[in-house]
């Protein structure tokens, strides 16, 4: 294999065995320079040495003496020593569990994923296969071209700037595609398409998050009421709403409108919205959510299991479906912990008459997982990436057809 070639890699393990053992799978893999610290510490000596010439990769241990691996990932955060990261374990899971959190959370470090020792090659090459898709989930944009950025978007809303994107969800007992989630992306100019970490955070909040929104979903209406019209419907479609417009009292009006405008059912369309969306106008938007339920839209709760009463806002608000986090899903076939919290809230979801929804799935092992603890769909790289509409059609051509019944 090559997908390392040309790349620099540090491995920072203090146990020699260990070390040299992860150092030789790498070069089997393809990586031409591997260079190798005890410790944190010993780390930041060989990155220093360096200069501006930062590595592409830190594979890191946990535990270590001198500096440990949670101080190490400070300072290449910090600092920005490293293009990725891989963070090992022999330790309690959850301290992985922590790490990741870490790395979601912190936009100076691509954490590309965590795994337990001992390191299997096949573990090395699924992770490293992320970084490959690292074009759906990049580190954000630089602070200088985050400030551009931010200056020019109100001339990208009125000028039509962002378009949909769609991601298809399969049925798990069929493969059949039953949705498509709808995601926003911005065709700017000069840096071409840029992800909504790029945007949301600087669109939320403002005047311009309601604009947007109904945009976003005005492309979207048309888009399928132009595959309705050609026969090539696709079950329904799902749209993410944000805390501004469930916030607003005359948004579900807007959307009532675009519906009809485009004869689009409501049945056939499911708003997405998380835990913490409700809880920051608690009152308003449940109302909001409640006329869209009433008007026959589906209704589904994101990101599951993130947020400190996501079973208390389950139980309260008219959920259709259960969208279960990624943290929960991707590596869960090997994570007893992560597999704890799946299969509870699976569970959760039927018990509440709530379809589930895994998302982020991304291994044939994850796949198999969530058949067996009796998820209705799934949605992920495994099955697709995010696509334009055109992209979407040809891929479901290839496929066969949305109701070809083939497992994926």
């Amino acid at each position: 294999m090559d997908m390392g070639k040309n790349q620099v890699v540090l491995v920072v393990e203090d146990s020699v065995v260990q070390r040299e053992s992860v150092a030789a799978q790498l070069q089997d893999i393809g990586f031409e320079t591997v260079l190798q610290a005890a410790n944190g510490a010993a780390a930041l000596e060989v990155l220093n040495a360096r200069g501006e010439h930062i590595v592409d990769l830190v594979i890191t241990d946990l535990d270590m003496p001198v500096m440990d691996g949670i101080e190490l990932i400070r300072h290449l955060s910090e600092r920005r020593l490293a293009r990725s990261v891989i963070v090992v374990s022999a330790r309690d899971p959850r301290m992985l569990e922590v790490v990741e959190v870490i790395g979601r959370q912190n936009d100076g470090l691509h954490l590309i994923g965590t795994v337990s020792k001992p390191i299997h090659q096949e573990d090395l090459i699924a992770l490293l296969g992320k970084i490959c898709r690292c074009d759906e989930k990049p580190v954000s944009a630089a602070p200088t071209v985050r400030l551009e950025l931010a200056n020019e978007l109100k001339q990208a809303v009125e000028t039509g700037q962002f378009m949909p994107y769609y991601q298809p969800i399969v049925s798990i007992e069929t493969g059949v595609v039953c949705d498509i989630e709808v995601l926003a992306r911005w065709m700017h100019p000069v840096h071409g398409v840029l992800l909504p970490v790029h945007f949301i955070p600087r669109i939320e909040g403002s005047p311009l998050m309601i604009p947007f929104t109904l945009d976003i979903v005005a492309k979207a209406f048309r888009q399928m009421a132009q595959w309705n019209a050609s026969g090539q419907g696709f079950g329904s479609i799902s749209i993410n709403l944000s805390a501004d417009n469930l916030a607003d009292a005359s948004f579900c009006e807007q959307l009532f409108q675009l519906a009809a405008e485009y004869n689009i059912a409501p049945e056939s369309v499911v708003w997405e919205v998380t835990e913490t969306m409700v809880m920051s106008n608690l009152a308003q938007c449940l109302a909001n959510l409640v006329r869209l339920r009433l008007k026959g839209f589906g209704l589904a709760m994101d990101d599951y299991g993130v947020g400190y009463s996501s079973a208390q806002q389950l139980s309260s608000c008219p959920f259709t479906r259960l969208k279960i986090d990624r943290v929960f899903v991707d590596g869960a076939s090997h994570r007893t912990n992560r597999r704890a919290v799946l299969e509870s809230s699976i569970q959760m979801g039927h018990r509440l008459n709530a379809e589930t929804i895994g998302e982020g799935v991304e291994s044939e092992a994850d796949m198999a997982l969530l058949r067996e603890l009796g998820c209705d769909y799934a949605q992920g790289f495994l099955i697709a990436k995010p696509m334009p509409g055109a992209e979407l059609e040809s891929w479901m051509r290839q496929r066969g057809n949305a109701a070809s019944g083939k497992q994926v």
